[in-house]
């Protein structure tokens, strides 16, 4: 059983405008709603939980998956962290569940062909990141000094799904709550116990939508396609 948890629970300030970025309308859907019909229609998934903000839950009831027919989805409630938030999420996954995808909800451009590979991915590796290759130079600064430049061939800019083993990401979560350890991202939780991570090609068009500039870059993409 492969299961998602999507993360819409942000505040989603860098925006600007008011509402949470979520419920901002691409074409004629709105972000998650976008986010959402990639997995509901997957073939490979068996299982959507959305973390949302509790005073929102109305509202998304309302205009998304009501709206949408989105059947069987759960909702899990956004903690103070985004950690929390997917903990939340990971509560609510049938017991069932073998492989676990955490993917932004401001993703919305995430394609079937990325699933299917991380997840057979996963099950070979039990943990994986969706990334793509930095195509700048990058500079470690600190104090406003340069201290190093990486070597760019290794660098990758990690994007989500991020893919893991249910069991995995479980203990993961567990220890880094009993140790009071919040990770940026949550393959960095799977590297605290040893588990090593793989990562699986993603693509430039999986961007996640934080700013104005990445609404107007999304709009450009719904349009292409």
């Amino acid at each position: 059983m492969n299961s998602v948890v999507v993360v819409a629970a942000g505040s989603g300030k860098r925006m600007n405008i008011g509402i949470n970025k979520q419920f901002i309308k691409l074409g004629e859907k709105e972000v998650i709603a976008h986010t959402i019909q990639v997995f509901y229609i997957n073939k490979d998934i068996d299982e959507i939980v959305v973390c949302i903000k509790p005073e929102e839950e109305k509202y998304f009831l309302d205009n998304i998956i009501n709206k949408y027919n989105f059947k069987g989805v759960k909702i899990a409630y956004g903690g103070k962290e985004r950690q929390d938030s997917i903990y939340n999420g990971l509560k609510k996954l049938d017991e069932k569940c073998n492989i676990v995808l955490i993917h932004d909800g401001a993703r919305p451009f995430i394609d079937d062909k990325i699933i299917k590979e991380s997840i057979e991915e996963a099950k070979v590796k039990k943990a994986v990141v969706v990334g793509v290759p930095v195509s700048d130079t990058i500079k470690i600064v600190k104090d406003g000094e340069i201290e190093s430049t990486p070597d760019r061939s290794l660098l990758w800019a990690a994007q989500t799904p991020q893919v893991f083993d249910y069991n995995t990401i479980k203990k993961a979560y567990e220890d880094a709550y009993e140790s009071g350890f919040y990770g940026t991202d949550d393959s960095m939780l799977v590297e605290r116990i040893g588990q090593k991570v793989s990562m699986v090609m993603g693509s430039h068009k999986n961007i996640k939508i934080t700013n104005q500039e990445d609404l107007k870059t999304a709009n450009q993409i719904i349009q292409d396609i």
